[in-house]
């Protein structure tokens, strides 16, 4: 799968995540299938949606998006409990919508996703954060999901 495959799904996810607020009640199904039919992409899927462009998404976006979106579902009270694990004086709540759904999909990565260079995650999380977060969102990103990182490390081995 080409790198720009899984920017273009991991800024899909973070979008569908940030809809989900998984707070509520709303079926995952039926959110990313009103996502997929409802999205429009313009020549540069990672930009503004247009409503007169229809530009399909590469599939292999689009299943990573759906793998990281139902992997985040699935195991969020999992990967929560790590980043209150390493958010030291920050409780979920205080969390942005954007960096908290970023740290989820990027905890994600790290811990269900190995196939996946620790590398990649970080720095693919720094860069979506640096276009969605604010100016405070990279650093505090890169920190946490590092820690994050450096914890599954020592626990595998």
């Amino acid at each position: 799968m080409a790198s720009n495959n899984r920017r273009v799904g991991r800024e899909c996810a973070l979008k569908i995540l940030f809809a989900l607020k998984l707070d509520d009640q709303t079926n995952v199904g039926w959110l990313l299938n009103t996502f997929w039919e409802t999205f429009r992409f313009a020549d540069d899927a990672l930009g503004e949606p247009l409503e007169t462009v229809d530009e399909p998404l590469p599939t292999a976006a689009k299943l990573f998006a759906e793998t990281l979106v139902n992997g985040v579902v699935e195991y969020r009270s999992v990967l929560d409990r790590e980043i209150r694990e390493v958010a030291k004086n920050w409780s979920l709540e205080r969390m942005t919508a954007v960096d908290l759904s970023l740290l989820r999909i990027g905890a994600y990565e790290l811990l269900y996703q190995p196939e996946i260079p620790v590398r990649v995650t970080l720095n693919e999380a720094i860069e979506i954060a640096k276009r969605y977060g604010t100016k405070e969102s990279p650093s505090f990103i890169n920190g946490l999901l590092d820690k994050i990182a450096q914890k599954a490390k020592k626990s595998a081995e």
